[in-house]
């Protein structure tokens, strides 16, 4: 790891009242004080900061290390919150020796001098993306660190994994034998700890991520209104004249808990109108991309009309069809058993049916406040996967196997759980994992 002194905004540059530029970096007294001195620890002082011509006054804060942040010595200096003065001021700190912070190097320096762990890293970067209410609460119930199920089952692999390598450095000299079928009724509470968590964490990094819908349909077909209510705002305009929407509208938002992208299309339909066309035209590139397609018909129609049908036959895997207008009553409505099941209204905001198709879905019929707190970035994903992937094998040995096999595959487990919480510190992933940071973090 390299001690060299780095720096960076921890604040957008953008006008406003204060700015803070971060500095972090081994013994900073050596590469700062020839040009101002440093203030007692956790003290806030004013100082001039004077270079190149510029004369600031400055609020400076010194942490030292590894009493800090990042483990190393830390200091921070506020100063008014003109971006072109920031700029200025990391040139003169490179000019010290200080270079650019890369993304979240300020983090990563955390991790690796033992102030956090990657899973609290993790939170702490999905925390700052956030952009809805649920999505927020999700990033701060993975803040605490190590989930307790995980170390629990580290606690629980444990002395398997000695006894597995026991049996096979003195199986034949000192008589010692792994009673499988004794190891896997030990490890049965922890297979199930394992498949209850893998639901979560899938149900999780919807929330994490969040879900694209796409509401399509004919025109008139309530697309733009279940929008606006879903959006929680008017974003489409809503009239009984057909074609109204000509573009795609795109809104983020959040709806009964869940983290949504919604997309608002033209209505499909054959069409004269060049602009409505281009419209159209337009759903396909949507339709590639979303995660669930809302198939709206209203309730007076008979059925599905078959052109939209034959236009979402490539997608059938992501579509749901909605009756709208339930608002309108039961005799308007196509008089099938399908139509009452799934019948909404914008109108009256009557959206159950849709709530509990998309906690089906994507939540696995959970609540969203049930899923705070399992494993939901996608490299956390992968890894629990394969850990229920590792222990499933475990339990598909056959009689009496060699001790190699088990010991072999409960230290597959272990290397698994090392690389989950960061304690194996694969240099690739921990680039994957600080690339999403900012600069001054």
């Amino acid at each position: 790891m390299t001690t060299q002194p780095i720096a960076a905004p921890a604040t957008p540059l953008l006008p406003s009242a204060v700015s803070i530029v971060r500095v972090s970096g081994t013994d900073l007294h050596a590469f700062l004080e020839p040009w101002i001195s440093l203030p007692e620890p956790r003290q806030a002082v004013l100082r001039w900061l004077c270079w190149g011509g510029y004369r600031e006054r400055a609020l400076v804060l010194f942490f030292p290390g590894p009493g800090s942040y990042t483990g190393e010595d830390l200091v921070e200096f506020q100063v008014h919150g003109n971006p072109l003065l920031v700029h200025r001021l990391l040139e003169h700190l490179a000019s010290l020796g200080i270079r650019l912070a890369e993304p979240g190097e300020f983090t990563r320096r955390s991790l690796l001098n033992g102030k956090q762990g990657l899973l609290e890293a993790e939170a702490l970067r999905d925390m700052i993306a956030a952009a809805t209410d649920t999505q927020l609460r999700e990033a701060q119930a993975r803040s605490g660190g190590v989930p307790a199920w995980l170390s629990a089952a580290r606690a629980a692999i444990a002395p398997w994994m000695a006894r597995a390598e026991a049996a096979v450095d003195y199986g034949e000299e000192e008589g010692i034998a792994l009673d499988l079928p004794e190891m896997l009724g030990g490890l049965e509470p922890l297979r199930r700890v394992f498949r209850a968590e893998q639901e979560r964490s899938r149900a999780a990094g919807w929330l994490r991520d969040g879900i694209r819908i796409a509401l399509v349909g004919r025109p008139n077909a309530g697309k733009s209104t279940l929008f606006n209510r879903l959006a929680g705002e008017d974003r489409a305009i809503v009239t009984e004249i057909p074609g109204t929407t000509r573009d795609v509208l795109e809104v983020r938002c959040e709806w009964a808990g869940l983290p949504l992208y919604l997309f608002d299309t033209a209505g499909l339909r054959e069409t004269e109108d060049p602009v409505e066309r281009l419209g159209v035209a337009r759903v396909a590139a949507v339709l590639e991309k979303v995660d669930l397609i809302l198939h709206l018909i209203p309730a007076a129609d008979p059925g599905p009309d078959p052109e939209i049908l034959e236009r979402l036959a490539p997608f059938s895997g992501k579509v749901l069809e909605l009756r709208t207008f339930g608002d309108q009553g039961s005799e308007s409505r196509g008089g099938t058993e399908y139509a009452e099941k799934r019948t909404v209204s914008a109108l009256t905001g009557d959206l159950s049916v849709l709530e509990e198709s998309l906690r089906e879905r994507f939540l696995g019929g959970q609540a969203p406040d049930a899923c705070l707190g399992a494993l939901a970035s996608q490299r956390q994903r992968e890894l629990l996967d394969e850990l229920v992937l590792q222990l499933e094998i475990l339990y598909q040995l056959p009689d009496n196997p060699p001790p190699e096999m088990p010991a072999s595959l409960l230290q597959g487990l272990w290397a698994l759980l090392l690389r989950l919480t960061g304690e194996d510190r694969a240099e690739a992933a921990l680039d994957q994992v600080f690339a999403g940071f900012c600069l001054g973090k």
